[in-house]
């Protein structure tokens, strides 16, 4: 998973209850911060990897950009992320520090804050901007030194997503440690072990799947989930236990989970569980703007075209925001493919500006 923070935070995990995380960066010598600070080429909002990312790779095309971050990263629970290219089992705080380090290298600035509402700008309130485009949007934020207005020519939403856990109680408290969501991320770490898949989603099965790859004691309890006989013939194939009950509540020992009571009253130990969470990205400031979300199996997300841009002009989305599956290295790759497609944009933006001018000397 992506591990943005951002906005409007980013967030943790949400439950049926609700629960939440976020991101962003700034490039020359100016301190900004209010309306009468400098125009910025790209405000990033979030602070995760693809904001970060993307931070660094406009802040190397000399761009001015600022970092928004609310500082609550989704995937703060977990103690190490994986399968990241030559990091693999880094803490996800080592990897944010090492991430904000690269991008204060090429000028960005990170600055702890939430952002609050974005505003787009009519023509006649435009500013020109430090490479000589308009302002755009207006980003009104607030940190420890109050409310703060930025102007921003493009604007790019890396504010992650949260996600919707079943309200099975003492199933959030173990979220991100022994409740588990990806085999890819965590997979390798629960290998052999007691795993319990979770039946909330019609998938249910092709993740119960993806863990008997990793270990022979695999059960699936269907819960809120109706297996059909197909499904029932390849958990049987796969070795996967099936179990038709409910779960009435998540049972802990010292602070580590060690199995389930289900609605009958039985137990089972278990030594971790895997539960597919429903997504939602983070796009209330997105919405304000007046853009639509898109909806697929997994959840709600910014739908954007492959460079990263929305449907909404100026707006930018990159990393869990606009894709749910997104890890770590998804993340990254998608943060610095929409700073490339952010900086040709501007270019294109200030060539075109500049034409009738060339066209009349």
């Amino acid at each position: 998973m992506d591990h943005s923070t951002a906005h409007q935070t980013t967030t943790n995990r949400t439950t049926t209850n609700g629960t939440t995380l976020n991101g962003a960066a700034l490039h020359p010598t100016d301190d900004t911060a209010d309306q009468a600070g400098p125009v910025l080429d790209v405000a990033v909002i979030g602070g995760g990897v693809a904001g970060l990312a993307a931070a660094t790779a406009l802040g190397r095309s000399l761009r001015t950009v600022q970092v928004l971050d609310a500082g609550q990263p989704r995937n703060a629970p977990s103690p190490a992320a994986h399968n990241v290219f030559a990091n693999d089992g880094a803490a996800p705080a080592d990897l944010l520090a090492a991430a904000r380090s690269d991008a204060e290298k090429y000028g960005v600035r990170i600055r702890s804050a939430e952002v609050t509402a974005i505003r787009r700008l009519e023509v006649g309130e435009a500013t020109p901007g430090a490479t000589g485009g308009r302002a755009r949007f207006a980003v009104a934020l607030r940190d420890t030194d109050g409310t703060h207005e930025v102007l921003a020519r493009r604007i790019l939403l890396a504010t992650g997503l949260q996600d919707h856990l079943p309200g099975i109680p003492g199933l959030a408290e173990h979220w991100g440690t022994q409740v588990l969501h990806c085999p890819y991320c965590h997979g390798w770490e629960v290998q052999g072990q007691r795993i319990g898949v979770v039946g909330t989603h019609p998938m249910v099965t092709h993740q119960a799947l993806m863990f008997a790859q990793l270990s022979s004691r695999v059960t699936l309890i269907a819960h809120a989930v109706e297996l059909d006989a197909g499904q029932r013939a390849e958990m049987a194939a796969a070795g996967v236990e099936v179990v038709e009950a409910r779960i009435a509540s998540v049972s802990s020992a010292g602070g580590r989970l060690d199995g389930v009571v289900l609605e009958g009253g039985e137990r089972l130990d278990l030594d971790a569980l895997t539960v597919q969470s429903r997504m939602v990205a983070r796009s209330e400031l997105y919405r304000s703007l007046g853009g639509t979300v898109s909806e697929n199996p997994m959840g709600e997300f910014v739908e954007t075209d492959p460079r990263g841009a929305t449907a909404l002009a100026g707006v930018w989305a990159a990393g869990n925001s606009s894709n749910l599956a997104a890890s770590v290295a998804h993340a990254a790759a998608e943060g610095v493919t929409a700073g490339a497609g952010l900086n040709l944009d501007l270019i294109q933006e200030d060539v075109e500006a500049a034409l009738p001018a060339s066209a009349a000397s």
